[in-house]
């Protein structure tokens, strides 16, 4: 492939790992991973509600990685309120996941950044002269495609572990309950929102990346070309 057309694939992945970087540190920031609605049992089963009068006992909220808002409803009127996961609710989140989602979309974001400075230094650099002969080429390859598969495993990792929090440990019903002992709360429903689908478009924007290596020429370390192959075989035969 021609070194110009090397230059644009390279700078077109650069310039997607930079977005995701950006997607990913906005996404940690926002309280927009989840919007969840609840029912106040306690309330509802008092006055035996049913049908449109369960809407009057219908609360929602909505919250990230770090903080939160929401509002309560028990029969009584609305009770707006507001919830950081660090430290109002360490005990009742499950810390040990929460903090390994927090952790993974860290190294997502170093990661992707390292990315984007290799993509734009293939662009706009040397590198096969920096790295030049078969060995070269041939790290340079592995890198690629090992930086591609970690961050694509990252970008799981945090979706995985944030869901199970969600939906194995019920986080927004805990969340709901919190410091509530007259009033018994139970989720209705939950979906995922912005920040969460920024992460899961930016899994698939690292393997449109690995994609737009193998165009640009890069022959992954585990793909050996059949005239290699062919090579072998007929070295082989001499022998």
């Amino acid at each position: 492939m021609p070194n110009q057309q090397k230059k644009v694939i390279f700078c077109m992945a650069g310039v997607l790992s930079f977005v995701c970087a950006l997607g990913v540190v906005t996404a940690l920031g926002t309280p927009l991973w989840i919007k969840a609605t609840f029912l106040c049992k306690t309330g509802a089963l008092l006055v035996n509600a049913s049908g449109q009068e369960l809407d009057k006992f219908m609360g929602e909220m909505q919250y990230g990685l770090f903080h939160g808002e929401g509002v309560r409803q028990c029969g009584l009127g609305a009770r707006p309120f507001r919830f950081s996961l660090f430290p109002d609710l360490l005990k009742v989140i499950p810390l040990s996941i929460h903090v390994n989602v927090i952790l993974f979309s860290t190294i997502l974001v170093v990661l992707t950044m390292v990315g984007t400075a290799f993509f734009m230094y293939n662009a706009f650099g040397k590198p096969f002269e920096t790295l030049h002969g078969p060995l070269g080429l041939y790290l340079l390859s592995f890198m690629s495609v090992w930086f591609i598969l970690f961050l694509s495993s990252c970008g799981c990792l945090v979706m995985i572990l944030f869901a199970s929090e969600v939906k194995i440990h019920h986080l927004s019903e805990k969340i709901a309950n919190d410091k509530e002992g007259t009033y018994a709360y139970k989720t209705q429903s939950e979906k995922y929102t912005a920040s969460f689908w920024v992460v899961f478009i930016c899994f698939f924007v690292h393997f449109l990346n690995g994609l737009l290596i193998r165009l640009a020429g890069f022959q992954f370390p585990f793909a050996k070309s059949k005239d290699t192959e062919t090579t072998n075989v007929a070295a082989d035969l001499m022998y």
